[in-house]
């Protein structure tokens, strides 16, 4: 509580100008440059002037693309793949840099308008729970960046920026439906008024799945308000909701696959294997962001943040052995000042940011014997919590030659107690671990010609353990671990973003991330529990390209090489589960008269080994080649703006799977999870 009065103490300050404002603050000045971001430096930048791989995705980009999820836009660039157990969007997880593995689930951060999403337990988030007609933008970061967000942020940053409303009112209202029964119907309005903005938005999605019991539903909304109170202070209120309901249809064997793909896991006695057909889960989500932002002119900024969230998940999963009805109640509670100076030094530019990220968030977990919930069997009430602060400098050496260098210091403690009335070996009642992990970063950006740079980089990262690797409450024996420590590693990377024509962009990155004390399980149920025994290395490169022919044709493509290998004990050398070597993406787009285009996309994903095959000794999961085709067309009506559009992913229908599980190490067939074939998808959207 003295860390929370302290900072709320911090927010008058935000509010308090020492000096008045220039008649445009810098920030201001920074905006209207032709491409920025704000997640690489956690303030407007310019992108080139970022020492890292920036992708920014924006609303037409999203609109462009005909998907109904994050994961549909996301999936298509470099070093990032998704995989599903349920063939839809709903619980699928993030491979960036090869952190794909076996444990991918704290290795990306994912961020909300700057809060973070991930779980402090071993799940997923629900990508769901974004819907996509909310979004502004996505900006993808790739690469460790521990200095400026500390835990988690190891493969990479996807930064979810959502609408905030300008200019004159502009409505849109669209429909999209598809095979398997999608339907996802879209609303919402933005802009501004005097010194007021405004955006509201809403969203049903809803599909029966590919296979049996794959039917996801999700409905959802957000508002967003800013007011500008000249150029002293701007104030900003995000509020969203979300409800995600979910089947999950278990994994199949190939010779099950080979008779029907779609069918849902069907009861196997003689692997002690029952049916997945009633297992499901519902999501409930809200998230709240305000924030401030002061102006003090020649003296700087101050921004603050304060951020909540709430989590109500329910999961039914009858088909598991054990501990199979859970409710899961999870809240974030966080403040985020920070304070940005930009100004010369001995005429060289500088710019610093100083800041503190606080998060409180407590966790509760309740197991039930049936789905009514009429006896409660276990129960954890738990609570992590973490303040780091850190500072981030960049000065330029030349005007086309920056320096940046950072810092960052962090304690996180998990603590709490668990009461299992099945099996009283896993109780523990108040016990509490204390993690602290240091960040440093330096990197080195060269601007040449008008748009390109050629940059290098250094970091150390790190992670902080999950709730159910310290603490046993799942299911698990062994209690409270007060042994675990937190992983750790050091990151290189090099690379480039040049123009050799006008039109052509092209990106070239190489990177090399060592990892280790990472967590494993050693030894065997129950007796076996988590040790800080693991290290990896991570080797990859990225290239990206795109040619612009205005008025004719848009060229894109990328291609992503990753090897993620053991580098200690009986597997040295062996390559991780789930990490292919080669994926490559490549599109056309074709302007053609009366407002009509053509796009056609093809993703290549290489083959990998399975989930559990560390030692590489058994059959690896498939590659496949994926062709999508879409037709648009736009007309327009005086102040309406329509686009409508039809296509096919998968074209070809290709049989593949994004995920697999190596069973033969005991003595079972390998299982698979079937992801879609052939999808018809079309819609219309109106905007005025």
């Amino acid at each position: 509580m003295k860390k929370v009065i302290f900072f709320i103490l911090l927010i008058p300050l935000a509010v308090f100008s020492p000096a008045q404002a220039e008649e445009k603050n810098n920030e201001e000045a920074i905006v209207t440059m032709a491409e920025v971001v704000v997640t690489a430096t956690r303030d407007t930048q310019e992108i080139r002037k970022a020492p890292a791989n920036v992708t920014v995705i924006d609303e037409k980009e999203i609109n462009d693309s005909g998907a109904t999820t994050v994961v549909e836009v996301l999936n298509k660039l470099e070093s990032i793949q998704f995989t599903t157990f349920s063939s839809n969007s709903s619980q699928a997880y993030v491979d960036m840099r090869g952190f794909g593995g076996d444990n991918p689930y704290g290795k990306v951060l994912i961020l909300l308008d700057g809060r973070r999403l991930n779980r402090p337990d071993m799940a997923s988030i629900n990508w769901m729970q974004m819907p996509v007609n909310s979004i502004e933008k996505i900006e993808v970061v790739r690469g460790p960046s521990a200095v400026l967000y500390g835990d988690a942020a190891i493969g990479g940053v996807i930064n979810i920026i959502t609408k905030k409303g300008k200019g004159e009112p502009k409505f849109n209202a669209s429909v999209i439906m598809g095979s398997y029964g999608l339907h996802n119907e879209r609303i919402g309005i933005t802009g501004a008024k005097d010194k007021w903005t405004y955006a509201l938005t809403g969203e049903n999605n809803f599909c029966s799945g590919y296979r049996e019991r794959s039917r996801y539903s999700a409905q959802g909304g957000g508002v967003g308000v800013g007011f500008s109170a000249g150029d002293l202070l701007n104030l900003s209120l995000g509020v969203s909701f979300n409800r995600v309901d979910y089947q999950m249809p278990g994994a199949l064997t190939k010779e099950q696959m080979d008779k029907d793909r779609r069918q849902y896991q069907p009861d196997m006695p003689d692997y002690f294997m029952n049916a997945h057909s009633n297992d499901d889960g519902s999501d409930k989500y809200t998230n709240v962001n305000f924030g401030i932002k002061s102006f003090w002119g020649s003296f700087g900024r101050f921004e603050v943040n304060l951020l909540y969230g709430r989590k109500d998940l329910q999961g039914n999963i009858p088909s598991w052995y054990s501990y199979n009805y859970s409710d899961t109640y999870a809240d974030t509670y966080g403040l985020t000042p920070r304070y940005i100076l930009e100004n010369d030094i001995i005429g060289f530019h500088n710019k610093v940011i100083v800041g503190v990220d606080y998060y409180y968030e407590p966790y509760e977990k309740e197991f039930y014997s049936d789905r009514r919930r009429t006896i409660k069997t276990s129960k954890a009430d738990l609570e992590r919590e973490s303040i780091g602060g850190y500072i981030r400098d960049e000065f330029s050496i030349l005007k086309s030659l920056i320096l940046s260098a950072g810092y960052r210091f962090e304690e996180t403690s998990i603590e709490g107690s668990n009461e299992d009335f099945s099996t009283p070996a896993n109780d523990f009642t108040d016990q509490k671990n204390t993690y602290n992990a240091k960040a440093y970063e330096a990197g080195l950006t060269w601007l040449f010609g008008e748009k390109s740079k050629i940059f290098a980089k250094w970091s150390n990262i790190y992670r902080i353990p999950f709730l159910e690797e310290v603490a046993y409450f799942n299911g698990g024996g062994g209690g409270f671990l007060k042994s675990l420590n937190k992983e750790k590693g050091i990151s290189m990377e090099a690379g480039t973003e040049f123009y050799p024509l006008e039109n052509l962009r092209i990106g070239l990155n190489v990177f090399r991330i060592d990892m280790e004390d990472e967590i494993q399980y050693v030894g065997y149920y129950p007796t076996g529990y988590n040790q800080n025994t693991g290290k990896t290395r991570h080797d990859g490169g990225e290239v990206s390209l795109i040619y612009i022919l205005p008025k004719y044709f848009k060229f894109f493509g990328n291609y992503t090489y990753h090897r993620a290998t053991f580098e200690l004990g009986a597997n040295n050398k062996k390559e991780m589960p789930l990490v292919p070597k080669n994926m490559a993406n490549a599109g056309l787009e074709i302007y053609l008269p009366f407002n009509i285009m053509i796009r056609s996309e093809v993703k290549y994903v290489d083959k990998s080994f399975l989930s559990g095959d560390n030692d590489n000794n058994t059959e690896k999961l498939n590659d496949y080649t994926l062709l999508n085709i879409y037709v648009y067309y736009r007309p327009s009506f005086g102040k309406f703006n329509i686009t409508t559009f039809f296509g096919a992913d998968n074209i070809t229908n290709v049989k593949y799977s994004s995920f697999g599980l190596d069973y033969e190490q005991f003595g079972m067939p390998n299982f698979y999870y079937p992801m879609p074939g052939i999808t018809f998808k079309g819609g219309i959207s109106i905007d005025f």
